[in-house]
């Protein structure tokens, strides 16, 4: 469980350097220059991630179940992490009326995508993974809207087809995981 925590505490900090350290972070990048920092930081997250990853693989292997989520709850899961794909096409897909509209969704999506594996799993690692990204987001998200406010952020909605497309691009997404992807990657069918 110690190398989850680690990964994590290197990943999502990192991830919250510009909520909470930002003049340290433009003091940084002064001084190392915009290519170093964004290396630098690829790096840490990298290392993070990948931590994450290895530390979620061994929890697995010795679970610590804190409680049994109920059937039904998968099919929540299944149907929220839809919603989270679309909003992370929104994000991916050329810019609509939604993506001006929502202005952060890979957050959003990041959200979603959290409460349908806390609702869907029940072990120490699940609450501490999925409830980390959960957290992180929130804070991140309410950061760059309070950032928005400051700076007079205007996002200028695209046109409705760009809508369309990442609509069409998370339902293609949320096929392949369900279909095959996601028991791929992580090992577990989400309609098992």
């Amino acid at each position: 469980m110690i190398v989850l925590v680690v990964g994590l505490v290197i990943f999502l900090g990192s991830h919250l350097v510009r909520v909470f350290g930002e003049s340290w972070r433009q003091h940084t990048i002064a001084r190392l220059g915009e290519g170093p920092w964004k290396g630098l930081y690829s790096l840490v997250s990298l290392v993070g991630l990948v931590l994450i990853v290895w530390g979620y693989g061994l929890s697995r292997l010795d679970p610590v179940v804190v409680w049994e989520p109920p059937v039904w709850t998968q099919q929540i899961a299944v149907t929220l992490n839809l919603v989270a794909l679309i909003l992370l096409a929104v994000f991916l897909a050329p810019g609509g009326r939604l993506k001006a509209r929502l202005g952060h969704p890979m957050l959003l999506a990041v959200k979603v995508w959290a409460v349908a594996h806390l609702l869907a799993n029940g072990t120490l690692a699940d609450l501490l993974l999925f409830g980390s990204f959960l957290a992180w987001a929130i804070v991140d998200f309410a950061a760059n809207r309070r950032r928005d406010r400051r700076d007079g952020t205007v996002r200028i909605a695209g046109p409705a087809r760009n809508d369309a497309i990442a609509v069409g691009l998370g339902v293609v997404l949320w096929a392949a995981f369900v279909w095959r992807l996601h028991e791929w990657l992580i090992g577990v069918s989400p309609l098992a």
